[in-house]
């Protein structure tokens, strides 16, 4: 491993790939192919224009935008300029992301034009008319009510609204201006670099504090275990606002001078289209993304034979999938691995030469620099193949929730440990294979959802008077929501418009599929829904 003291910062890691895999290929964007020097230097630009702009050392700046080009630039640019980045989840709605934005106090945000015909902009202004106070109190001098502390928006594409700017307007402001090289070399790697907002029990996202070093020395450990190694041409599906994206892929591939061909929507076709012709040799994601491959009806007219790793997680990883991957498509590495936003999203990650039951049935053991255990109510530590409730600590644990003291300390153990939530078993050789969810998190095709927010944005409804939400096994997406609902007295709310109502005011992947109607929930003597009777029912 080459070590965070290298690069320092990621200011550092940018100008170190720059230089060092210069005439690299570094971006493919389907007719835009650059160079890392080339990347390099866009990234220079956009933190001049950042400087310009009024961005100082450890302002947030947000981006809410697919995979792209631009949204590797302004996010590194920003972070270049000493900002802190704040990535938004791109199937939030409006009022989802309005509330990261207040509650973050967020200077800057660049966010993409129309998305699979949304226009963010447009729900993000609809939001924050209709709401004035999403988090901050009050009309600020910015370009949005409600968020006082937001100066300007960019939106990466050639039109804007008149208040805010396009991209190619925001880059030239920094023409001539400098990236203040000296900003960036002074940057402490021990100061925050990104703030990713994780939703929790509460029903609020918290934001996870992760600080330059952190991020550098994990995805160097990642991809030194991974085997990423310069010539490799990764495919990023996963979502760059999620670790898994942007740290795992773009980081990761800045780190060892791979080539990054990012892809904005999971379509099955477009990846077997993006193997064949770019010679895809890294492909992470979900489980379900692999699937999707291998049972494509038309898989054979395409050449994959150049890809050679895989590294899955997320979800329960079948053997037949692990088994199939190497047989059919050839690919020499499989790895599952298992984080959370909170431990820099990652805890544990399997080992290239594990035996096929290991890497499907665990998600392997610690990474090096930290410790896993598993421990009871109570806090005792358990024997090895013994449930228990999942504590990591070492050098990824986040610093804390952003200006949130009450749910760090529920979060952190006074002696460093952090409670997952999650419900694990280690065996003798310290694999961990996740059981339960204590959170009650369910995961919906790679995506996390929380049971507590979506209740509660479904609480909103007029006609809903009180409601439960679990997750159930689907075979598409591994796990999907279940809404059961206790509607108010003579209303006629059916649950295909409890649904298509949610589709307007949530991710789409926090979306009940189904809804039950009961006569009332059951509850223990505290009051507390016991969730355990409801799947029972299902």
């Amino acid at each position: 491993m080459r070590g965070d003291v290298e690069w320092g910062t990621i200011p550092g890691l940018v100008r170190a790939a720059a230089e060092r895999y210069a005439d690299v290929e570094a971006v493919v964007e389907g007719r835009t192919r650059i160079t890392y020097a080339q990347l390099g230097a866009r990234v220079e630009r956009a933190a001049a224009a950042c400087v310009a702009n009024g961005v100082a050392p450890g302002d947030r700046v947000a981006i809410w935008a697919p995979n792209t080009l631009d949204w590797m630039v302004s996010a590194l640019g920003a972070v270049s300029a000493g900002a802190v980045l704040v990535p938004l989840n791109t199937r939030f709605k409006g009022t989802e992301a309005a509330y990261v934005l207040a509650r973050s106090r967020t200077k800057l945000l660049f966010v993409t034009g129309t998305f699979l015909g949304t226009s963010y902009v447009a729900s993000l202004r609809r939001a924050c008319a209709e709401s004035e106070e999403p988090g901050d109190a009050g009309r600020g001098a910015g370009p949005l009510p409600g968020l006082p502390h937001l100066e300007q928006v960019v939106v990466l594409s050639d039109d804007a609204p008149a208040e805010f700017r396009t991209w190619k307007d925001f880059l030239a402001s920094g023409d001539g201006v400098g990236e203040d090289e000296a900003r960036a070399s002074a940057l402490d790697p021990s100061a925050p670099s990104d703030i990713i907002f994780t939703s929790g029990t509460t029903g609020r996202p918290k934001g996870a504090v992760i600080t330059h070093a952190q991020t550098l020395r994990a995805y160097d450990v990642w991809c030194e275990l991974a085997g990423l190694r310069e010539g490799d041409r990764y495919l990023i599906v996963n979502p760059f606002f999620h670790t898994f994206g942007y740290k795992a892929g773009v980081i990761a591939c800045l780190m060892r001078g791979a080539t990054m061909i990012p892809q904005p929507v999971f379509d099955v076709d477009t990846v077997l289209a993006n193997i064949a012709s770019e010679r895809i040799s890294v492909l992470p994601g979900p489980p379900t993304l692999h699937q999707s491959l291998l049972d494509h009806p038309n898989r054979d007219a395409y050449d994959l034979s150049a890809l050679r790793l895989v590294v899955t997680g997320a979800a329960v990883v079948p053997l037949l999938l692990v088994e199939r991957l190497r047989a059919e498509l050839g690919v020499g590495t499989v790895l599952t691995a298992y984080g959370l936003s909170e431990a820099s999203g990652i805890v544990t990650m399997c080992r290239r030469g594990d035996e096929p039951d290991v890497i499907a049935s665990t998600s392997g053991r610690a990474i090096p620099g930290t410790e896993v255990k598993v421990v009871a109510a109570g806090g005792r530590t358990v024997a090895p193949g013994t449930p228990g409730e999942v504590l990591v600590r070492g050098f990824n644990v986040m610093r804390g929730y952003y200006e949130d003291d009450r749910a760090t300390a529920e979060a952190m153990t006074p002696d460093g440990w952090l409670r997952t939530g999650d419900i694990g078993v280690l065996d003798e050789a310290g694999n961990l294979r996740i059981t339960d969810r204590i959170k009650d998190m369910f995961i919906v095709g790679g995506f996390n959802a929380y049971p507590a927010e979506v209740e509660q944005l479904l609480g909103l409804h007029p006609d809903v008077a009180d409601v439960a939400v679990i997750g159930v096994p689907d075979a598409r997406l591994g796990e999907v929501g279940k809404a059961y609902v206790v509607r108010r007295p003579d209303v006629a709310l059916t649950g295909d418009d409890l649904i298509a109502w949610a589709r307007r005011e949530m991710a789409n992947y926090k979306v009940p599929r189904t809804v039950e109607f009961v006569g009332e929930l059951p509850r223990n003597a505290s009051g507390k829904v016991v969730k355990g009777e409801l799947r029972k029912r299902r």
